[in-house]
């Protein structure tokens, strides 16, 4: 079965960096573009940044162009999100999900990332 576990968030400063990884496994990974998505407390799924199934084109949310990085190594079936110069307003639980539609058919159990002083 599809399985998409997320790890690497915790707590950093403004101004801080994190690196989150997706690792995926149940489906042929190479075959699938792949985002990460978030979620604030109290607010909607708000989608993050998206990447090609060769990694050969990125996208990104207005939000977090030029911080964050998304890529990914089909060899490890894994995804990654390098997020840097963060900011309060980027605390959420962070998601990878299969492709680029929300709400995610699959998805993991989330990483939490909180940006504070």
């Amino acid at each position: 079965q599809v399985q998409l576990v997320e790890s690497g968030g915790g707590l950093a400063q403004p101004g801080g960096s994190l690196r989150l990884s997706c690792a995926a496994s149940g489906f042929t990974f190479s075959n699938y573009a792949m985002s990460w998505a978030r979620q604030a407390p109290g607010k909607g799924l708000e989608w993050v940044s998206g990447i090609y199934k060769d990694g050969s084109d990125t996208y990104y949310a207005v939000s977090v162009k030029g911080r964050f990085t998304i890529s990914r190594d089909n060899a490890k079936n894994t995804v990654y999100l390098q997020m840097n110069s963060l900011k309060p307003e980027d605390t959420a639980l962070y998601y990878c999900g299969r492709g680029f539609k929300l709400p995610y058919a699959y998805r993991g159990q989330g990483t939490q990332v909180t940006v504070s002083s």
